[in-house]
């Protein structure tokens, strides 16, 4: 049996390229090129699929969409708009679209929606969802293709609770992502507490997570909530997950596979209820190797994995970010400031090693600092420091150590500017450098503590702490002596 396939574009060239495909595909196709005669389709119970475009002449198909799906529960919607941003893909996930397809769109993924959208036809519709009108602000920018499908795959995430891993370089927008997981999701309505592993003591992150009771360690005068409590109905947020010691990784594990906790000190279990959120810069690959991160609580965490691209994969996406941060800056009462072409230019060659971070930093100092209206190629060339970069590293050899901390420290205090970074970074560098080298070198003598220290050229006592210290997991295997 034939399946009809309602097609609404005001776009007479998109109606006849889909009308084709369509119908060679083995689908009837009803093209219209206005709302009203869609609705009159739709009204009458004809149609098996309806694919329409959001802007339209007489309307915005946004409007009439919920009263299409409460008289038509099982009619699939594909929507498809040219407006490609993070807010048209949310909406049409609250109006209770199938999938939503960016323009320009490929027609085989076209055909692939409609294929599926059919399949599932039959299945019973999702019950109703807030169509809540979404806030002017706008939580991530960019029209990319990379961006399209991040924004697609958190408009799918949004009514569910699965556990999130977010995945980027420092400076993507890690934390922006798991915002916008909370404010246009299900959970929306409770807390959104963020926890930076990076910036906490290792001996105090059990004890920030999980809270403590009076008299748990010295110094716990009185009970302190932790961020599990603290986020209960609502979201926490782990950001760089990597730097979690093992042992409140163990315990984390168990919150995953049991919904409970127990607080520092405390013996009675607490039920938990919140939706995890992790990121992370790093390998955590490398690290279950190393034996630095537990390969169960990584599948645990990683149930969707979201990967953020630096900005030297989106460079489409700077013009717009400028714009963003200009009328940020505009908004608190900086001047109105434009950037010219050839700076803009300038800026899609750079490699952004800050990323979104390092972009926001420098508009703002160009918004401040800066007298011209116009800001110049010239001034954003010195900003950028060009002239003066050496390159990171040389194309063959290995990338000496020095060199390589010197590099992770400046991309550190970009990163941060004009602010600081959090206090501690100098012990947060020697545990960097200090974790992988003892976990490499007990690989490398297969978990044996005593040929390992030597290799180092440490006292075995002292080997044992910093392995303690840094929760460095010892897998003992059988090496071959040389």
């Amino acid at each position: 049996m034939s399946h009809t396939v309602l097609l609404a574009d005001d776009d007479a060239a998109i109606r006849m390229v889909l009308n084709q495909a369509l119908t060679r595909a083995g689908y009837e196709v009803r093209p219209t090129g206005n709302l009203s005669t869609m609705w009159n389709w739709v009204s009458r119970g004809e149609g098996d699929l309806l694919i329409t475009d959001v802007a339209m002449p007489d309307g915005n198909a946004f409007d009439i969409m919920p009263k299409i799906k409460k008289l038509r529960p099982d009619l699939p919607m594909v929507v498809m708009s040219a407006q490609n941003t993070f807010m048209t893909a949310i909406r049409a996930n609250e109006v209770g679209a199938y999938e939503y397809l960016p323009k320009p769109f490929d027609i085989t993924e076209v055909l692939s929606v409609v294929a599926r959208a059919l399949a599932d036809a039959k299945k019973a519709a999702p019950g109703e969802k807030k169509a809540d009108e979404p806030g002017e602000t706008m939580p991530l920018v960019g029209r990319s293709p990379a961006m399209q499908d991040i924004y697609r795959a958190l408009a799918r995430l949004m009514q569910t609770d699965l556990t999130v891993m977010i995945t980027g370089e420092s400076g993507t927008g890690k934390e922006l992502v798991a915002r916008a997981l909370h404010n246009f999701g299900k959970r929306r309505n409770g807390p959104f507490v963020a926890i930076n592993m990076a910036a906490i003591p290792r001996d105090l992150i059990e004890s920030e997570l999980f809270g403590h009771e009076k008299g748990a360690f010295t110094g716990a005068t009185a009970r302190s909530s932790g961020r599990f409590e603290q986020a209960e109905g609502g979201t926490l947020f782990l950001d760089e997950i990597g730097d979690m010691p093992m042992d409140a990784q163990t315990r984390l594990l168990r919150v995953l596979q049991e919904g409970e906790y127990t607080m520092v000190g405390g013996r009675t279990p607490i039920k938990s209820n919140v939706r995890i959120v992790a990121a992370t810069h790093r390998d955590l690959s490398q690290m279950i190797r190393q034996g630095l991160f537990r390969e169960d609580l990584y599948y645990r965490l990683n149930v969707v994995p979201i990967r953020l691209p630096p900005l030297r994969e989106r460079v489409d996406d700077i013009n717009d970010l400028v714009q963003h941060f200009l009328r940020a800056a505009q908004r608190e009462g900086e001047p109105v400031k434009t950037i010219s072409s050839d700076a803009i230019r300038l800026m899609h060659n750079y490699s952004w090693p800050g990323n979104i971070r390092e972009l926001e930093n420098l508009v703002r100092r160009l918004s401040a600092l800066y007298a011209d209206e116009n800001i110049s190629l010239e001034i954003v060339q010195s900003e950028l420091n060009l002239a003066d970069r050496q390159p990171v590293q040389t194309a063959s050899g290995p990338v000496d150590v020095s060199t390589a901390v010197e590099t992770h420290v400046a991309q550190v205090l970009r990163e941060y500017e004009p602010n600081l970074p959090p206090a501690g970074l100098y012990q947060r560098v020697l545990d960097r450098v200090e974790a992988p080298l003892i976990a490499m070198a007990l690989n490398a003598c297969g978990g044996n503590q005593i040929r390992a220290a030597d290799l180092l050229g440490l006292n075995r006592n002292t080997l044992r702490k910093k392995i303690r210290a840094h929760s460095i997991e010892i897998v003992k295997q059988s090496r071959r002596q040389g």
